[in-house]
Formats: structure tokens, sequence, C-alpha cells
């Protein structure tokens, strides 16, 4: 593909109303999507950017792909990355994957680290759903720095000497504070949460299990609070993470049992 058949735009609050981003676009009306955007538009004050692949197809210019990261002081990510810019998402769909187009948004992020003077680039990944692969990320030299349970790594990419990034260390006392019954701890950072929070409480209350919704407001409750390192979504039962993706009821209740 040449340049004529694809841009990556800046989405910024300036022209935040003409495009989309990606996630949950088909339903632009929807609880999460507007939660997203309201979230968003406070985010920009705080450094956030978002960088939206769009490709031509056969109707025109249509989003693909994006990355979206912060300063390290602002992540939504229950981890400590004060010098660093961090990644929140890094999404390619469909046909357009394997293209170059993850390299070419991760580029842009590290471009952005180096023009701020920050100490480099951090990521949160895991093995499961809802978080960027580490493959693509392991070709640009970053490397593993920290782990937490169940499956999560967190990477950096350092341009300098600097203290690490690093994950909290208290997760079993964080998990324990959630008390008895099922809580679902969210963020509205994805806006594929809100489906989501309402699946779990009304599989658990259809089936008798105590259940509560907790939202984290604040880049500092996340990671004082957040029950594991993807501060976004988890869902806590009796004192143990069930799960930070989404859950069928089936599988939730077989995991609740």
């Amino acid at each position: 593909m040449t340049g004529t058949d694809y841009e990556i735009v800046d989405v910024n609050e300036s022209n935040l109303d003409d495009y989309d981003f990606l996630c949950k676009k088909s339903d632009k009306r929807g609880e999460g999507y507007q939660n997203k955007v309201s979230w968003i538009r406070e985010r920009f004050k705080e450094g956030l950017h978002i960088k939206l692949l769009r490709v031509r197809e056969a109707k025109g210019f249509t989003s693909r792909g994006f990355i979206e990261y912060v300063p390290g002081n602002r992540t939504w990510r229950a981890i400590n990355a004060e010098d660093y810019l961090v990644i929140h998402c890094l999404w390619v769909v469909g046909r357009w994957k394997s293209k170059g187009f993850g390299t070419k948004l991760i580029q842009m992020c590290i471009d952005d680290a180096k023009k701020l003077k920050k100490a480099g680039v951090a990521v949160v990944t895991s093995s499961r759903p809802w978080l960027p692969d580490k493959k693509l990320l392991l070709k640009f030299g970053f490397e593993v720095v920290d782990t937490a349970p169940p499956s999560f790594e967190l990477l950096v990419l350092r341009f300098r000497q600097a203290p690490p990034p690093s994950f909290p260390r208290d997760w079993d006392n964080g998990l324990k504070a959630y008390g008895s019954g099922m809580t679902v701890v969210y963020t509205p950072q994805c806006p594929y949460v809100a489906k989501a929070v309402a699946g779990v409480l009304k599989a658990a209350r259809a089936n008798g299990i105590e259940a509560r919704r907790v939202e984290l407001k604040s880049t500092e409750e996340v990671r004082a609070s957040a029950p594991s390192a993807y501060g976004t979504f988890n869902i806590v039962y009796n004192g143990r993470l069930l799960s930070y993706y989404y859950l069928s009821p089936e599988h939730l209740l077989k995991l609740a049992s």
C-alpha cells in the first residue's frame, strides 16, 4: 500500500467529532461509546495521544486500527511508570493485520516519547484477551521488566538510564478489600466495558450471587485499588480475581462455583 491508500490521523480535541476511534464504532449512541468520548475529552487535558489508522476501501476511508498512549503518571493501568509514555491499546483489525501498520503506530509512539524527553515507552501485555500482544513489541527491543498475576507482563523500551516501570506488589490485599460476593471493578477507558459490566451483574444476580459494581474514577484510584494490572475491567469474587476480560454467563458461573 502507498501513502495515498491510508492515513494515520492524530485525533485531538479539535477533530474528535470528525472521527471515530474504532472500538465500538458500530454503536456510537451506546453507553460504552459515549462514556469513552467523555473520558477521552478529559484525558486530552492530561496528554492523551490517539493515532487512528484509516485505510481506503470501496466506500472510502474507514478506521481499521489505532494506538492510544498517555504519560506514565496518567496511565489507567495499575503500574508505576512516572517518566515513561504508556501504551494503553494497540489494535489493527481484519485483513489489514500483518501489513506493517502496527509497526508504524508503535514507531509514532516512540517518536513522541523521544520528543517529550521521556525515559522510554512502557506497555502492559498478556497472553489473554484485551491487551496488546508482545510479539511485535519485542521486535522493537522492548524487554520484560516485571510480571503480575495471572498473566501480565510489563514491557519497556528505554532510551536512557532511569528506574524501570513496575507493578504494585499488593495484589492479594487489594483483592481481599472487595470482600465477599462478586464485584465488577471498572473504568470508562474501554467502550466495551459498559456492556460487559451489565452482563456480569445480570448473570450473577440471576443465579443468586450478590453482585455490585465499583467505578475507579482516576489514575490514582486505579493504582491504589485496581485488583489487577489491567485497571479498566476486573471481576472479583470472594477475594479472588475471576477475570479481567468479559466472560460468558456460563463461563462466569463455572469459575465462581
